[in-house]
């Protein structure tokens, strides 16, 4: 079976509290409405593809436990495809969430399943789509396999981190936020080492895609945000399901792509949660019909 996206990566329960304002270092805040979510980079952006209307596999690790179990669930639930999907002896990993009265949030992760993560073996299929909340060697050995394959290798460098380019030069799609773009020397030094397209998401101002060939602005959709955790997820699962439906990265696809991408991380931020706020395919159709008439 040829499945439209693979994603390989993370899948934890997030934790969240909503507080008036995000802590400072020694400070102590009070927090209301705690809530659990599923989550994780790589659960959402399966979701956000699946829902965005592609068939989708996902490589990642559960614990032996009730999270593990409620994971699993939703797996099953959104119709991804969990063959590749390990049980082992750690706890399922978790994300520890405030969001702000603005929208912003602060995350810490705690891996655990997720630093077990392996593959042996890729799915047949049009994207291979990756982060780095697992094994960096894990990253790489997927990205290999799909460029050998002759998939779209997809990366989502976030948590922020330095990388080698020997594992850049696997990438045909970077999407990086501001920081992370930063942390990884800017575009042009993703250009240089190998990046065929770099997709720089800039939350509320929109987005910028760049070639060695030319740019393109990515205007953004306005909303008035009321959580903003998993808006960048819900950008990439829904942008590999665009670029897996065209089967190219010529500069004006991508725009395309991106610009659907940015509408449905938009509408995800007027709703909480990660996984809960991810819209439908439908959804996001009747969202940009509505701005657009606007």
């Amino acid at each position: 079976m040829m499945f439209d996206v693979c994603v390989v990566g993370s899948a934890n329960i997030d934790l969240v509290v909503a507080v008036e304002h995000l802590p400072e270092p020694g400070e102590t805040v009070l927090g209301r409405n705690y809530r659990e979510h599923a989550g994780g980079k790589g659960l959402n952006q399966a979701v956000a593809a699946a829902r965005a209307g592609a068939r989708v596999a996902m490589v990642g690790a559960l614990g032996h436990d009730a999270a593990g179990d409620m994971l699993a669930g939703v797996l099953v639930g959104e119709g991804i495809d969990a063959g590749n999907v390990a049980r082992v002896d750690e706890p399922t990993g978790r994300a520890l969430i405030g969001v702000a009265d603005t929208g912003e949030n602060s995350i810490i992760v705690a891996p655990g399943a997720n630093a077990s993560v392996t593959l042996n073996s890729l799915v047949a299929c049009r994207v291979v789509l990756t982060q780095l909340e697992v094994p960096l060697a894990t990253v790489q050995h997927a990205l290999q396999l799909g460029r050998e394959s002759g998939a779209i290798t997809l990366l989502n460098p976030a948590p922020a981190a330095a990388l080698p380019h020997e594992l850049l030069r696997l990438c045909d799609v970077v999407v990086p936020n501001q920081h992370e773009e930063a942390q990884l020397g800017g575009i042009d030094a993703l250009l240089a080492s190998g990046v065929r397209v770099v997709v720089s998401t800039w939350g509320a101002r929109g987005a910028l895609v760049r070639t060695r060939h030319g740019e393109r602005m990515i205007e953004p959709w306005p909303v008035q945000p009321v959580d903003t955790t998993g808006a960048g997820d819900t950008f990439c699962g829904v942008l590999a399901t665009a670029l897996a439906a065209a089967g190219s990265l010529d500069l004006d696809t991508v725009a395309g792509a991106a610009s659907r991408a940015a509408a449905a991380a938009a509408l995800s931020t007027t709703r909480a949660g990660a996984v809960p706020s991810i819209p439908t395919a439908a959804e996001v159709d009747v969202f940009v019909r509505a701005t657009s008439a606007d």
